[in-house]
Formats: C-alpha cells, sequence, structure tokens
C-alpha cells in the first residue's frame, strides 16, 4: 500500500462518520497496541546494538527511542479526535511524513530480525556450548546492529525523497496513435497534468519551477485529470495565480478526483460540504480551466470534428462513482475521434472497455494512482512498483482491442511529501 493510501485512510477514518462510534473509540488503543508491539520488538535490537555504551549514551538512545514512540502515539490521539481544518496543512504532512518513514523503517528492521529469530528457533534445543572469544562480537549484537543499518536505509531513502523527489519534475513524451484519427489532428499535441493535491506542497518555487516546464512545452490542449485539492477548496489559495498561468491554444480542460468532493473532512453541515465543492468548481473557471461535469466539448477543423469528454469521479471499490458516462457521450456520435478525462483508472475497465456504446472511445485519461509515490527502476526491466498489486493499470500506457489509456502518475503528493524513484510527471503526448 502507498503513502498516499495509508493518508486517504487515516483521513477517512477522521471523517465523523467513518467508523461507527463503538468502533471508533477502540480504533486508536488498537493501533497504539500495534505501534508499542512493534517498537519493542525493534528496541531489543537498539537495546543489544548499545550494550557495550556507556550508560549515559544507553539511557539517552533509551529516552529518545521511546520518547519518539510516546510522540507518534499523541499524535495519532490528536490526529483522530481533531478535525482536520485543526491540524496546520504543514504540521499535518511533517507529521504524517515522520510515521511513515517511522513505519517502514521499523518494518525493514523486524523483517531483518525475525530472520535470525527464525534461525535460532531451529537451533533451539541444541544444548552444546562452544567456547567463545569473550573480546569478539556476538551474533546476536552484529544481528542487532546490521538490523538498525537496514533500518537506516529507508529512513534514508525517504528522507531524499522528500528533500529531491517531491518536484524531481520529468516531462514523458508520448506518440499516441489513432487509427481513424483524422489529418486535420496528426501532430497536436496535448499536455497532462493530475493529481495536483495542493493542500500538500510546501515549496512554491519548485512547484512554479515545474509550471514553467509545462508552459515551455506550448501544446495545443492541456487536460487536468483530477485532484487540485486533498481536501478543502481554499488549499488552493496560494497556488491560485501559478495554475492560472496554465493555457493552450485549444484551451484547458479537467475533471474532479475523488479528493476534490471534500468527501474526507468532517463538514458542519452538508450545505458546508456542497458550498465547498462549488468553491473549487468556480476556481477551475476563475483560473480559465473547462471543468467537465459529465459533459463534452467538440473541436472542429475542416469539417473534422475530435471530442473531449469529461467524467466526475468514477472508481469501484472504495471509491466513489460520481459520474455519468452516458451523459457525457451524448453528442459526440459523430466525431471521429474522442478523447476521455477521467481520474480513476479502474474506471476503464469497468465501463469503457466493457460497454459496447463506447468502443469508440480512442483513448482515456487518468491519474489517481500516483504510481505509489515509490517504485524502483532498472533498465532492461519493467518499473516495479506496490501500486501494480493494486490497480491493474497504475502508470504509463495500456491497450485493450484497439482502446488506450494512459496514467499520469501525478504532478503533487498526498501524505507522504516526496517520492522515491517515481518523480512528478507531466506527459507531453502528440497525436498520430
Amino acid at each position: 500500500m502507498s503513502f498516499s493510501y495509508i493518508f486517504a485512510l487515516l483521513e477517512q477514518l477522521n471523517r465523523k462518520d467513518s467508523l461507527e462510534p463503538m468502533n471508533k473509540m477502540f480504533f486508536v488503543p488498537f493501533i497504539s497496541i500495534v505501534l508499542v508491539a512493534l517498537d519493542y520488538y525493534v528496541w531489543m535490537a537498539v537495546k543489544t546494538a548499545f550494550k557495550k555504551s556507556t550508560n549515559r549514551i544507553q539511557k539517552t538512545a533509551k529516552y529518545f527511542f521511546w520518547g519518539f514512540t510516546v510522540f507518534i502515539l499523541l499524535g495519532i490521539v490528536s490526529y483522530n479526535s481533531l478535525p482536520l481544518h485543526a491540524w496546520k496543512n504543514e504540521l499535518r504532512v511533517t507529521f504524517m511524513s515522520l510515521v511513515m518513514i517511522s513505519v517502514f523503517s521499523k518494518i525493514s528492521i523486524i523483517l531483518f530480525l525475525l530472520l535470525e529469530d527464525i534461525t535460532r528457533f531451529f537451533r533451539w534445543g541444541n544444548n552444546k556450548i562452544r567456547k567463545k572469544d569473550p573480546s569478539a562480537i556476538s551474533r546476536h549484537e552484529f544481528l542487532s546492529q546490521a538490523a538498525l543499518a537496514v533500518g537506516a536505509v529507508p529512513a534514508a531513502t525517504f528522507a531524499f525523497g522528500i528533500l529531491s523527489g517531491a518536484h524531481d519534475y520529468r516531462i514523458e513524451k508520448v506518440s499516441l496513435k489513432i487509427p481513424k484519427l483524422p489529418k486535420e489532428f496528426r501532430g497536436m499535441r496535448i499536455a497532462q497534468l493530475s493529481d495536483i493535491h495542493s493542500g500538500s506542497f510546501f515549496n512554491k518555487t519548485a512547484v512554479e519551477g515545474g509550471v514553467d516546464m509545462l508552459m515551455r512545452e506550448k501544446t495545443d490542449l492541456v487536460f487536468f485529470t483530477g485532484d487540485l485539492v486533498n481536501n478543502e477548496s481554499k488549499e488552493l489559495t496560494d497556488y491560485f495565480k501559478m495554475f492560472s498561468k496554465i493555457k493552450a491554444p485549444y484551451g484547458v480542460f479537467s475533471t474532479l478526483g475523488n479528493h476534490d468532493y471534500g468527501d474526507y473532512v468532517k463538514w458542519k453541515s452538508p450545505a458546508a460540504k456542497k458550498e465547498n465543492l462549488n468553491n473549487l468548481m468556480k476556481a477551475h473557471e476563475l483560473m480559465g480551466w473547462n471543468l467537465l461535469m459529465d459533459e463534452n466539448h467538440i473541436i472542429s477543423e475542416s469539417g473534422e470534428k475530435l471530442a473531449i469528454i469529461g467524467v466526475q469521479n468514477i472508481g469501484i471499490g472504495r471509491f466513489p462513482w460520481y459520474g455519468n458516462l452516458a451523459k457525457a457521450y451524448a453528442g459526440t456520435e459523430e466525431a471521429a475521434t474522442k478523447l476521455l478525462l477521467s481520474h480513476d483508472p479502474t474506471h476503464w475497465n469497468a465501463e469503457v472497455t466493457k460497454n459496447a456504446k463506447f468502443k469508440d472511445i480512442d483513448i482515456a485519461f487518468a491519474g489517481h494512482t500516483h504510481g505509489a509515490q515509490f517504485g524502483v527502476k532498472i533498465p532492461g526491466f519493467d518499473t516495479w512498483s506496490p501500486a501494480k498489486y493494486i490497480y491493474k493499470q497504475w502508470a504509463g500506457l495500456y491497450e485493450e482491442d484497439g482502446q488506450q489509456l494512459y496514467v499520469n502518475r501525478g504532478f503533487g503528493y498526498l501524505g507522504y511529501p516526496g517520492r522515491v524513484g517515481m518523480p512528478p510527471e507531466i506527459t507531453i503526448f502528440t497525436l498520430s
């Protein structure tokens, strides 16, 4: 499971109506017991590693280790009991980063130690005592120190992902071959952004650099495929002028993602939630973006038509189905080429490729997965990411029976404010 999904889950649990009162009452104690158990197991390794250190160093290690555990537990209690708007965005992002880096590092240590414990289990019962050099380090001490070194690797990696990977924007150039594409649209260049999550940003200069990178491409069209904010429309305030700079000759077209509806926030009333969504929709308009709410837009050139179809969020599983593709599709029948904007890639197989009516949709553009914000790419091999175990289509270009889907790995980030091996993406398509 990726950082963004963990963060979304915690925000879902933070909602007033996300859990029954009795279940919510036991949520924090349960999580606390699990975390303390994990920490105790790791502490055995830390204690062993500092066994030969001075008493002062051993006490310092002990207070620091368990003090950090108490800090995390108090943070979780606060996060679960207070509404999200009570947390400043920077504080929330920092806290979630510490939790995730800590948990992943400790899991690495635990997996390493488990190997030793399994080995020791099979040696159990062997009463033969071998003489050892008292000055030599014991195997258990060695493994404890090695486990801490192993745990330091993900901590350092994820820290680097914050400092360097979060805004390491990459241009991905993709040639889209569409068999029935009229010659009037051949060579058309389209830029795609997705999953901006403006509420997570902490470096305005870097974000502006990403926007400038996009604008230097001078594309004919720009598509944005959802999740402009994490939860609330006001998150866009500091970046409104920045994203208003995004323009294109044929226009900027956008759609909503699951986070844009404010479903992960405790609202004072249904009216407040509705107002938030209306404010976000108005922001699209004021930025000059054409928000497609189950609608379409036709571009005509010399009598030939290209249809841009946009649906509200449609997802399967734990994500909402708000959109209406049939409604958005209506009126595009005569268009030779049909391009679909749909935030969640699961919609493609759930409806687009499944329904004969939509078989003439040439390509769908999606986002949502973030590529898990973590991956490994080795030359000559496919890119690996935990996202592949959650989504059938999670990043890049896919094709089934003549229909295509492109999944953008996202411009921003959620939860963990960084990226490791899965840099933020600006996609530039050329139609042919």
